[in-house]
């Protein structure tokens, strides 16, 4: 029997577009905070609070279905690779709503108060984690592992941008600290938005081991280990 014909294959594109609609819940769930922050609108922040358990739910289901066919399939080699990827990216999924859900909560704090500058980097920042989640999840989608690299190395790209802000920030807070409340908020929701870039870092290092078989996490992939600065690595210790 090919591997088109297995019994199971109805059961693993279910899993995937299960997979597929949270990723298009949680990208939504961004812009929707963003945008809310950005023009000004209150009700875009309640809708994303609103919409949180759709995303809780679907992470349930998706963990409910894997669970299901390693216990009912014993899937082995590529199968194993993809339904144990599928629960980690599930899960980064979900904490992806969940800061969008913490950005959604400060921008409601904010709208109460005189807006302290014009967002600029807060949405390129955005928009660039949202490109990262929505290419994660087609790498995973088309076995791409190539895209899945190009997604975790526009992590600096946000980290850059996130160290921007705190600065930029810092010298208001310094200048007026009336505007401290105000800046430390939009430094949270700076914060927010590096968090889930790093989400999207983790499944795009997922689909990677999906297609290749091969970790990338911690630079074990360059055959180093990166731990505490100034400590040896393990191979080095006596």
């Amino acid at each position: 029997m090919s591997k088109m014909e297995r019994p199971f294959d109805e059961e693993l594109k279910s899993l995937k577009e299960k997979l597929l609609e949270m990723a298009s819940r949680a990208e939504e769930q961004i812009g929707l905070a963003v945008r809310g922050l950005k023009d000004r609108k209150e009700e875009m922040a309640c809708e994303v609070l609103e919409k949180e358990e759709a995303i809780n739910r679907l992470d349930i289901e998706i963990d409910d279905m894997a669970m299901r066919l390693l216990a009912l399939r014993q899937p082995l080699a590529t199968d194993l690779r993809f339904i144990t990827s599928a629960m980690k990216i599930g899960s980064d999924l979900e904490r992806i709503g969940d800061l969008a859900v913490n950005i959604a909560q400060r921008t409601i704090d904010l709208l109460k108060q005189p807006q302290l500058k014009p967002l600029i980097d807060i949405p390129r920042m955005a928009a660039l984690a949202q490109g990262m989640v929505r290419d994660a999840l087609n790498a995973f989608v088309n076995g791409d592992a190539d895209l899945a690299k190009n997604v975790c190395r526009r992590d600096d790209q946000v980290d850059e941008l996130n160290n921007q802000i705190f600065r930029e920030l810092l010298t208001y807070m310094t200048a007026d600290p009336t505007t401290v409340p105000r800046a430390v908020d939009l430094i949270l929701v700076g914060r927010h938005l590096e968090r889930i870039a790093d989400h999207a870092t983790n499944i795009g290092e997922d689909v990677i081991y999906m297609v290749q078989g091969k970790t990338i996490k911690h630079h074990v992939e360059e055959g180093r280990f990166t731990g505490l600065q100034g400590c040896p690595a393990p191979d080095q210790k006596k």
